[in-house]
């Protein structure tokens, strides 16, 4: 899968203009509305992290490929009435936002699963048609996640709106670098900034993301 490898090459590069690690930035690809045979595809060349928008495609598609090596992250809005498919089906939920949705998460984790992995996310320009919560919120949060035993703090995911300029990309990734770090102080567990898409994933990495979230650029345009 070309795509694929030009894009982990993107990355690579990327971090290493920014003087880290090859490795030290994750692809995760969202396959939201992408059919099963480019998944597959992905999966035959080597991708193993995907990230759904949808809860009921994202059940179909884990049922149809039901291959344990693979790694599920919701990356949509929550809605209240979804939050027991995200407990007992995903292994990351990226878009946690409220203290309604951590005690549902952790009441509805099943008996003997491993924890699961919570991301929360940021508004960071409080954009009201936007999912997330404002930076101010974000210490209680945390702090609520600690606290559910079935729940492990994992770090920060924000969607910032869109800027053309590398400088204003930078700016607003360095704000929620900063916004991680000052929590990663206090909850050793946050490794984890899921930031950058294909438009911005320069600046995001720049910054210190360390998952990248790529649709179309590695897949191709989604089907009407």
């Amino acid at each position: 899968m070309e795509q694929l490898v030009r894009l982990k090459d993107r990355i690579t590069r990327a971090a290493k203009a920014s003087g880290r690690p090859e490795d030290a930035v994750t692809l995760l690809a969202v396959s939201k509305k992408q059919p099963l045979d480019r998944i597959k595809a992905a999966i035959a060349a080597g991708q193993r992290r995907f990230g759904e928008n949808y809860v009921d495609e994202a059940l179909m598609k884990m049922d149809v490929l039901s291959d344990p090596a693979l790694e599920w992250h919701f990356i949509g809005p929550i809605q209240s009435n979804k939050t027991r498919h995200l407990a007992e089906r995903f292994d990351w939920v990226q878009t946690v936002d409220r203290v309604k949705i951590i005690r549902r998460l952790n009441a509805q984790r099943p008996t003997g699963s491993a924890p699961l992995n919570v991301l929360l996310q940021v508004n960071l320009d409080a954009e009201p048609q936007k999912a997330g919560c404002l930076p101010d919120q974000l210490e209680a949060l945390a702090a609520a996640v600690e606290e559910a035993p079935n729940l492990r703090l994992r770090g920060l995911m924000a969607i910032p709106a869109p800027r053309s300029d590398p400088d204003e990309q930078k700016k607003v990734f360095a704000e929620l670098k900063a916004l991680h770090d000052r929590l990663a102080d206090r909850y050793a567990g946050m490794d984890t900034l899921s930031a950058g898409m294909s438009g911005d994933l320069e600046a995001a990495i720049a910054a210190g993301s360390t998952m990248v979230r790529i649709g179309t650029d590695l897949f191709g345009a989604r089907p009407d």
